[in-house]
């Protein structure tokens, strides 16, 4: 990357020394030391666990019935509903969605009150597609001091095979993190079959791509910068946390003064750092936790690891860096004992609402139709005269079978004495009998309906209701619709 320099006109002339500083500065290389310890082993759990469900959901079946796509996670656009294994989401029902999409949100901000950043340190799609680009790297050219020593030697075959073999494996991470996704929105084995014939959707290759370019540079060249620039959710946790909150946290109160130490010298007057270093050595972000809260630091606990592991070797206790609270070390440094609280006013509004709207989506999602019906009025013409006096409109019954099977159901109109009803191609029915209409599995099918009242009608405008009834469950549902008469 180019250093630029912002000159102004009046500046052209000036000697280098006299112009303004650069406000660019050229992105530093990383290079994070393999760390060890529970911490490393529970980020390497979480990273199979997260990519295995990325990459292997698509392919799990979900028996649907006949015609009806049988994968378990699915967003078919074909047939304009959602799966996701046992639930199924119309068009209709999309503030569903809204309610998950908002329940997330408030579990990351009840976690984040809690335990800081831990989703960016540990369950972030950033976090950990760098974890595994990582991994690959230090596969090909080692851990940290060989990676630095590879970076500054010359051109050779050695550093070629290692830099091209590392990238070509990164292109097909890459590239087969776009290509589960699109999985997600057509039928898994039917898409992985016609992608790589060339008859899949031009949207399935574009989506594809775009998805095999932004994680081949944002895992693999930008990294840290993501999360310092790219994302808003640092800037966000600001508002989220507090003084109570767990952070990955420096114990100053423990460690300060801090200052190399020899084998057999005393630990009277210092603290325990005796700044190796480690803890930035291994750091994904390049940055020195001993500096305090810093917008770059993702919480993946690494340096826990890194200062564990130094603390046991020079035999002092473990825990100089670790999950702690801004107020308990400030208590421990005034000579007090630390209180923790994770009851506080926002963890537990946090809980509530996460239970409120919870209760409220598997109440309404449980309670809801396995039916949509609705009763549309002919707008042209508004009602037609029949010869002997009486009076006819049109309406048109959008019936919604939710069902992986075909169902029969009874109209019946009321609400308008005498009146009778005709479904084009099924028959007619006189003032108070029924008709049964059959609805196709996950069907939306529309009826032709003819309503006619007897002639002597004093009223402009009459209610009538069409009543549906399920002939096998007994489910009901009712619409109302306006029935013109004419005249003023």
């Amino acid at each position: 990357m180019t250093k630029v320099t912002l000159i102004s006109s009046n500046d052209r002339g000036a000697s280098p020394k006299e112009r303004p500083p650069s406000l660019y500065e050229k992105r530093h290389q990383i290079y994070p030391k393999l760390a060890h310890g529970k911490f490393r082993v529970v980020k390497w759990v979480v990273m199979a666990a997260t990519l295995g469900v990325y990459y292997l959901i698509p392919w799990l079946r979900w028996p649907r019935g006949e015609g009806v796509p049988d994968q378990a996670v699915l967003a078919d656009f074909d047939g304009e509903k959602f799966y996701f294994f046992f639930l199924e989401i119309w068009p209709q029902e999309i503030y569903f969605l809204g309610g998950l999409l908002i329940l997330s949100a408030l579990g990351l901000f009840l976690v984040t009150s809690l335990l800081g950043r831990v989703w960016c340190g540990y369950t972030c799609p950033q976090t950990v597609w760098t974890d595994l680009y990582i991994w690959v790297e230090r596969a090909f050219e080692g851990d940290r001091a060989a990676r630095m020593r590879l970076d500054k030697a010359p051109m050779s075959f050695n550093k070629a095979w290692r830099k091209l073999g590392k990238h070509a494996v990164w292109l097909l991470i890459a590239f087969a993190t776009g290509g589960a996704f699109i999985l997600y929105w057509h039928d898994a084995p039917t898409i992985a079959r016609t992608f790589f014939t060339g008859e899949a959707p031009l949207t399935a290759y574009f989506f594809a791509g775009i998805l095999t370019f932004t994680t081949y540079m944002l895992a693999g060249t930008m990294r840290e910068q993501v999360c310092t620039y790219l994302c808003p959710w640092p800037r966000i946790q600001g508002a989220l946390t507090d003084e109570h909150a767990l952070n990955v946290t420096y114990r100053y109160d423990r460690g300060e003064p801090r200052a190399p130490h020899r084998k057999g010298e005393s630990w009277e007057g210092r603290g325990d750092c005796i700044d190796c270093n480690q803890c930035v050595q291994v750091c994904p972000m390049g940055i020195d936790i001993r500096d305090g809260a810093q917008l770059e630091c993702i919480h993946c606990a690494l340096c826990i690891d890194a200062c564990d592991d130094m603390m046991r070797k020079i035999g002092r206790p473990t825990g100089l860096i670790a999950y702690d609270s801004d107020t308990a070390v400030a208590t421990r440094a005034a000579g007090g004992k630390p209180v923790y609280h994770l009851l506080r006013t926002r963890t537990v509004l946090y809980t509530i609402l996460i239970a409120l709207i919870g209760s409220l989506m598997l109440w309404g999602y449980t309670a809801k139709s396995s039916y949509e019906f609705n009763v549309l009025k002919d707008r042209s013409p508004p009602y037609i005269q029949l010869s002997d006096g009486r009076v006819r409109n049109g309406y048109t019954l959008k019936l919604v079978n939710k069902k992986a099977e075909s169902r029969s159901v009874s109209v019946a109109v009321t609400g308008i004495e005498g009146a009778e009803f005709e479904i084009v191609g099924v028959g007619p029915a006189a003032p108070g009998q029924v008709l049964t209409l059959t609805t196709e599995p996950y069907g939306v099918n529309r009826f032709r309906m003819l309503v006619t009242i007897p002639a002597g009608q004093d009223e402009h405008r009459k209610l009538l209701s069409v009543v549906i009834t399920d002939t096998d469950t007994g489910e009901r549902l009712d619409a109302d619709a306006a029935f013109i008469l004419g005249g003023k």
